[in-house]
């Protein structure tokens, strides 16, 4: 189905959009949330590349984790008189939820899954490396089960400089040696072989339970980093939330035209 609009998903350190053309995603932004004043003209210019190629009407479809930074995103919104449909509210995520009662999950992880199943149509694990690190299982009639949440890298190095007299603060970044010959390539080194072995161990529990390996999928800010060569995963999607809001537009769309 073709529409157009923005779509937007506002993480713990960033907020990242892109345009919706025809019913696909254009160009990846992202603008960390310490940068928010750039966030409206960031916003605004996808807006008017819209509206200038002639595509009317466009719709802001905004999922968001962190409400203080989604404020900044709708006011920017609203300056440029962009609609918003908001996950949830607005736009249901079309994927079956296996989870107890009263759970609240991230929308980030449910569009994960979405945007995973809807492209694979069968069992998939996403780990989605940001400031936590979900590792989800969807079995293979699309239905979310939740699955475990690690702390992500940067929340690693954070904890370690902040609850100990002598190690240094760092930003991760993929360790250069396996040997770690500094305290900072140690610590990195540490990290970064301690979330692919997190993975691992947890994807392996997965299939265990499951009676099948199903394909991984990662994403997030540092999934490039971590797992771009490793073996365990299939792809690597930056834009998988992003992708996971056109799947729920989409399906929403088609909806409204069956009923």
């Amino acid at each position: 189905m073709s529409f157009n609009g923005l779509a937007i998903n506002v993480g713990n350190t960033r907020t990242q959009f892109a345009p919706i053309t025809d019913g696909s995603l254009g160009d990846l932004q992202h603008v960390p949330h310490d940068r928010a004043e750039d966030l409206p003209d960031a916003i605004n210019a996808v807006y008017q590349s819209l509206t200038d190629a002639g595509h009317a009407d466009p719709v802001a479809l905004l999922a968001s984790v962190n409400q203080s930074a989604a404020d900044n995103v709708i006011e920017a919104l609203t300056i440029c008189q962009c609609p918003t449909a908001t996950v949830e509210d607005h736009l249901p995520v079309p994927i079956g939820r296996k989870l107890d009662p009263e759970t609240i999950v991230g929308v980030d992880r449910l569009l994960n899954a979405a945007a995973a199943y809807d492209k694979l149509k069968q069992a998939v694990i996403v780990v989605d490396a940001g400031s936590a690190l979900p590792v989800d299982f969807i079995d293979g009639e699309g239905t979310f089960h939740g699955g475990a949440i690690c702390p992500g890298a940067q929340l690693q190095l954070k904890a370690l400089h902040q609850h100990t007299a002598q190690l240094p603060e760092l930003t991760f970044t993929k360790p250069e040696e396996t040997l770690g010959h500094s305290t900072a390539q140690a610590i990195l080194t540490g990290i970064y072989h301690g979330i692919r072995g997190a993975a691992r161990e947890l994807v392996e529990a997965y299939a265990a339970e499951y009676g099948a390996y199903p394909t991984v999928i990662a994403t997030g800010g540092d999934a490039v980093a971590l797992f771009s060569d490793y073996d365990l995963v299939g792809a690597v999607v930056p834009e998988l939330t992003l992708q996971g809001l056109v799947v729920a537009r989409r399906t929403q769309l088609e909806q409204e035209d069956n009923d």
